[in-house]
């Protein structure tokens, strides 16, 4: 009887967070994208991804993108591992506007939004146009702290993995 090669255990299937996120990663790295800018792409594209203007996110980093040449696909992933918190924050940034801007919160009930918008479509959109305006200072002022803290932050983890990938490859 010969002597058959040894059976190997088929690999484990990446999680969905190797395959979504730590891949397209590495696979930047690999192709000569240097830390720096997948950094600066990742923190445009999580503080763009809370962009406090329902519908519009995408929008806003393709634009983004676009002017600063950054990686598209890595920033709207970004973008797209944030939209739970996206949502969770428009009425915090909206709530956060108004109160630095001194005006009294409106209230947000859909079926009163919906018989405002019905009864006068122009006021409703002065008052909700106003409350998104206030919405998007408050992000504004909150982007200048986020966007060079999660650069910071996400950095020195890119530079390992690249050192991780520089290994495998030699």
């Amino acid at each position: 009887m010969k002597n058959s090669p040894p059976i190997s255990e088929p690999s484990p299937k990446p999680s969905r967070f190797r395959r979504w996120v730590v891949l397209p990663l590495i696979n930047q790295l690999k192709r000569g994208t240097s830390p720096e800018e997948l950094s600066w792409t990742i923190a445009l594209g999580v503080t763009l991804g809370i962009f406090p203007i329902m519908g519009s996110t995408s929008l806003v980093c393709f634009i983004a993108g676009w002017i600063f040449k950054l990686n598209q696909a890595i920033l709207h992933l970004f973008k797209s591992l944030t939209y739970p918190l996206h949502l969770a924050l428009i009425l915090v940034f909206i709530r956060l506007g108004q109160h630095l801007n001194g005006v009294p919160p409106i209230k947000f009930s859909i079926p009163q939004m919906l018989a405002q918008f019905k009864d006068d479509p122009a006021q409703f959109a002065r008052d909700f146009g106003v409350a998104a305006l206030h919405g998007i200072e408050a992000w504004a002022l909150a982007a200048i702290f986020l966007i060079p803290l999660l650069y910071f932050i996400s950095l020195p983890i890119l530079r390992k993995l690249l050192g991780k990938v520089r290994k495998q490859t030699t």
